[in-house]
């Protein structure tokens, strides 16, 4: 199993169904890494560079490996791997190999980790970061609604430096 890499201008794909229901979240190096499963996000231009945007709460393992690194993996899988996605949000991998018990393999690159059983991996580094502050929603209902236990989300735009897709 290999990967080419292709510019992110090229990729043809539906952020909607990709961010919403197949991406993983990768952090770490051959030494530790983590990965977890993702349905908030998005994509396109900041700052002049072609970006994606992440959203990980306060409790999640993954949440240390982001932080502490510089880059992050989004490894796109199908869905033949739907049980393996769930089980990536379901389960913390804090006291587990949470990659190898998905039955998922890591796959190294660029100093950070993937998934090898992806169908696309972009690599992307870190450009900004601030947690989501209820002061600033317009629509008020969403504090109520998604932050009952006011465990709010960090969010992480970074730049997409490489796509990976798999020949």
């Amino acid at each position: 199993m290999s990967f080419r890499e292709v510019k992110p201008e090229e990729l043809t794909m539906n952020p909607f169904t990709k961010i919403g229901k197949e991406w993983l979240i990768t952090a770490g190096n051959e030494e530790k890494c983590n990965t977890m499963t993702a349905s908030w996000g998005a994509m396109g231009v900041m700052w002049g560079k072609n970006a994606v945007t992440v959203y990980i709460r306060p409790q999640r393992y993954t949440k240390e490996f982001v932080d502490r690194e510089e880059t992050f993996t989004i490894s796109v899988l199908g869905e033949d791997y739907r049980k393996a996605l769930n089980y990536c949000g379901t389960v913390s991998g804090k006291g587990i190999d949470k990659i190898t018990e998905a039955g998922l393999t890591p796959y190294f690159v660029d100093g950070t980790a993937g998934i090898q059983e992806a169908d696309m991996i972009m690599v992307c580094k870190k450009m900004y970061h601030d947690t989501i502050k209820p002061e600033c929603f317009d629509e008020t209902e969403n504090d109520t609604k998604w932050y009952p236990q006011k465990d709010y989300h960090t969010m992480y735009i970074a730049e997409i430096q490489k796509v990976l897709v798999r020949e």
